[in-house]
Parts: C-alpha cells; sequence; structure tokens
C-alpha cells in the first residue's frame, strides 16, 4: 500500500467546522493538536504522521504472532523505536502478516486516531480512514473530532479538565508522558499568544513536502527559517527571491504539489 496522497493543509473552513462541532476554543484545539503530532498532520515525505502500537497488534490477532515477531506483536505497550519512517517499516512489517490488524493498530494523522476507531469517527472501514488521511488534514482533523464526539470528550475541553481529557482519549497510562500537563502548558500558551497562522501553515507544509523542511518545519510562525526556505524555493523556481509567500508563489507550490 502506497501512503501517500494530496497532503493538503488545514483550512480555516475545515478548523471553523471543527471548533463549531465540538463547541470548544481555538486554542484548546490547538493543544491538542500540538500535543499529539507537534501541530502538523505529515512527515516530510508526504506520509501522515503514524504510530504503530505493538499491543493492539498483539491484541487484535489474538496473540499469534507474538513468538515469532514479539517487537510488533507483543501483550506489552512500548517498544515503539523511532518515529517517522521508522514506524512505516513496522506498519509493513506487520502488514505482511496481517494486513487489516497493521492498519488499525495504528494510530493516524493529527489526531493521532486509532485504526480500529474508524466506524466510530464516520468512516466506512479503517481503509477508509487511512485513505482520508492520505488527502488532508482536514480530513484528519474530521476523524479527530469524530473520536472527540462519540466519547463526549468536548466537555473537557470546554472544561479545561486536562486530567479527564488525557485519561480518555490517550488512556489510562497517560501519567507515564504527563499528557495532562503538555495539554495544559499548550492550552495555556495558545490562550496568551497569537494561535497558528494557517496561511503560513500552508506555505510551511508545501515547503516541507517539497523538501525544504524538516519534520517540526510545520509551526505556523513565520520565522527566519521559513524565509530563507522560501527563498531559496523562489530561487530555484525561477521565482523573484523576496522570502514573501506572494501570488505567484503560492500558485507554483500549489501546482508543484497538485494542491
Amino acid at each position: 500500500m502506497v501512503f501517500t496522497g494530496k497532503a493538503s493543509p488545514l483550512s480555516q473552513q475545515g478548523i471553523e467546522t471543527v471548533l463549531g462541532r465540538l463547541g470548544v476554543d481555538a486554542p484548546a484545539l490547538w493543544a491538542v493538536l500540538t500535543v499529539e503530532t507537534s501541530g502538523c498532520g505529515f512527515l516530510p515525505d508526504r506520509r501522515p504522521k503514524i504510530l504503530f502500537e505493538r499491543h493492539w497488534f498483539s491484541r487484535l490477532t489474538n496473540g499469534r504472532f507474538d513468538g515469532q515477531a514479539p517487537d510488533i506483536s507483543n501483550r506489552s505497550a512500548g517498544g515503539y523505536g523511532n518515529g517517522g519512517a521508522s514506524q512505516y517499516e513496522r506498519l509493513t512489517r506487520a502488514m505482511m502478516l496481517d494486513r487489516e490488524a497493521a492498519l488499525k493498530s495504528t494510530s493516524w494523522g493529527l489526531g493521532q486516531v486509532m485504526g480500529f476507531n474508524a466506524s466510530k469517527v464516520g468512516s466506512a472501514s479503517v481503509d477508509a480512514l487511512v485513505s482520508a488521511s492520505l488527502a488532508s488534514e482536514d480530513a484528519q482533523l474530521d476523524a479527530m473530532a469524530g473520536f472527540i464526539e462519540q466519547g463526549d470528550l468536548a466537555r473537557h475541553l470546554r472544561n479545561a479538565d486536562w486530567v479527564q481529557f488525557a485519561f480518555s482519549y490517550n488512556g489510562q497510562d497517560f501519567q507515564k508522558n504527563r499528557y495532562d500537563e503538555k495539554l495544559a502548558l499548550a492550552h495555556k500558551r495558545y490562550q496568551l499568544g497569537p494561535l497558528p497562522d494557517l496561511a503560513v501553515r500552508t506555505v510551511q507544509l508545501a515547503l516541507m513536502l517539497l523538501g525544504y523542511g524538516g519534520a517540526r518545519f510545520v509551526d505556523g510562525w513565520y520565522g527566519e527559517a521559513t524565509q530563507k526556505s522560501l527563498v531559496r524555493y523562489q530561487q530555484r523556481a525561477g521565482l523573484p527571491a523576496s522570502g514573501v509567500p506572494d501570488d505567484a508563489t503560492m500558485a507554483r507550490l500549489s501546482a508543484n504539489l497538485g494542491w
């Protein structure tokens, strides 16, 4: 299975639709996105961010692969290894053993929604959830909203009850990774300061997917790294190297990526 698609960025409509659907404010939503995936749903190679969970693969396959592949099928959680492309290596190995169980044992995109929750978030199948995750961050956000909605978790976001939200969203072991503390800190940051700029995120995501930025390049703030990357892109594209994402630059970026 090829895990690349259109990979289009978060849109204002996508954000506003989810905020209205859940009845939460933007700082709370951005706090969750920041803690789950550093606020970006894709890797530089255009694949969605994922995490393969070996204990879920073991559970969904009744442990029949535990003996031969304990690193990807194990009753115990953990053993994640490196992030990014390494997670796809683990997923690919698991798919060779049981394709559907492997996809269901993986969390997908911005909100890291587990594949086995596909029907809960409104997808017809785990394949449909994966395909949507390849297409856009809006689709990834929609899946996250579906999970929050079906679990009645939006009330915790509205109340800034990060302990209860982390418990319900991340599981009973959330304190091992201090999810509640990280969520509270991110929420306070967004309450006090500006939210990520979606127009800047669009430029950053485009540049990252074209090889001009690393895994944490997309943050919604137009700083020196973004400006320098944009100048390099403009020079190579034969555009005025202004470091400004003008209409001509945005049109070229969109054409390069098929957006």
